[in-house]
């Protein structure tokens, strides 16, 4: 009993200071109501700050009307939010463009959402962290992918399938694409080079991987045998090559990274996922350093505040640690959950970076 109250009350000292920031972000997920006035607020409302003995939290509009108040005038709690139009005006707009045979214009894009074109463009990319043309160019890598994968259509029957008006159009971008050309990734990364080497750091053994694109993994443990099946499992067909004395270099700037975040690590990623995971993992890597968020807020930051397990899942399948900082993400009420090298390694790495 007294741990459920003490997560309650950090849940309520949460909400507590996103009212007196007034942050906007985190409107639509709780409204708080004060007693003394019998009105309820959104929590960016810029109405005077209430005596924190006199609020109440409630989860929406319709709880905060049963218990008897009524919606403030100057911050209309039980409308959207323009925030909130413009997420589901995003949303809307991703859903046209994956339903779309071709990539369709910014100009019919923004008209279909009733929005100005710089307007809905700027509000796009804040909301997915892509553009209307980046999310895309995802959305029809991942269709390429899928039908690779599932190897029903011929190469020539994925790409015009997945979007693409022509083969030289989507061989010019495979490799950026793919991080490989469609027939080897189909074959598992067959011909595929993919460089490794492994290290030591605080927290275990380190694999890195690069590829042509850039760094496809990152992975951390204590059995370096397993790091290694990891990404035999991950490029089943790839020329995995041991890396020369450069890469061991490469390597240890990645070390350096994770004993001391505050540096930064300057190198080009190799992403490989979902146009939804990799909406996520652009979200993560906009994470400062010594910042956690919660996976509800990563998932109302790309416009989906529903696919809060999702975001969760695109978490777990990221395979390039600490560059992509899943371990930044925490529960609502901040305590540690699944990491995929470890509970204990998230922690040691938020510690690390709190200190720098």
């Amino acid at each position: 009993m007294a741990r459920a109250d003490k997560t309650m009350a950090t849940e309520r000292d949460l909400r507590w200071q996103a009212v007196l920031r007034r942050d906007a972000s985190v409107d639509g997920s709780f409204v708080y109501a004060v007693r003394t006035t019998g009105i309820y607020c959104r929590p960016s409302c810029p109405s005077r700050t209430a005596r924190p003995q006199n609020v109440s939290f409630y989860e929406n509009a319709e709880q905060a009307e049963a218990a008897g108040y009524r919606a403030c005038r100057r911050c209309s709690p039980n409308a959207a939010s323009i925030a909130e139009r413009n997420a589901a005006a995003v949303t809307r707009a991703c859903q046209l463009i994956e339903a779309a045979e071709e990539p369709p214009k910014l100009d019919a894009l923004a008209a279909s959402v009733g929005l100005s074109p710089f307007y809905f463009h700027r509000q796009f990319k804040a909301v997915t962290g892509l553009t209307p043309k980046a999310y895309g160019a995802a959305h029809r890598a991942r269709r390429v992918r899928e039908e690779l994968v599932e190897g029903k259509r011929s190469v020539t029957e994925a790409i015009y399938g997945a979007g693409f008006n022509s083969n030289s159009r989507f061989y010019e971008t495979s490799n950026a694409v793919l991080g490989m050309t469609p027939s080897a990734f189909r074959a598992g990364g067959a011909d595929a080079d993919i460089r490794f080497a492994i290290g030591e750091c605080s927290l275990g053994s380190i694999l890195v991987a690069r590829s042509d694109k850039g760094i496809c993994a990152i992975l951390l443990g204590e059995d370096p045998d397993e790091l290694v099946r990891d990404l035999q499992d991950r490029f089943p067909k790839a020329n995995l090559i041991g890396g020369d004395a450069s890469f061991e270099d490469l390597v240890a700037k990645v070390v350096g990274f994770v004993e001391a975040p505050g540096l930064g690590l300057d190198l080009p990623l190799d992403m490989r996922g979902t146009a939804f995971q990799q909406r996520v993992w652009q979200a993560l890597r906009e994470i400062p350093v010594g910042r956690t968020v919660s996976y509800a807020e990563v998932a109302r930051r790309i416009g989906e505040p529903r696919s809060v397990r999702a975001v969760a899942q695109a978490c777990g399948a990221n395979r390039i640690a600490v560059a992509i900082p899943c371990h930044r993400v925490v529960r609502n009420d901040g305590a540690l959950s699944g990491y995929r090298w470890g509970v204990e390694r998230k922690r040691a790495l938020l510690k690390k970076e709190a200190r720098s």
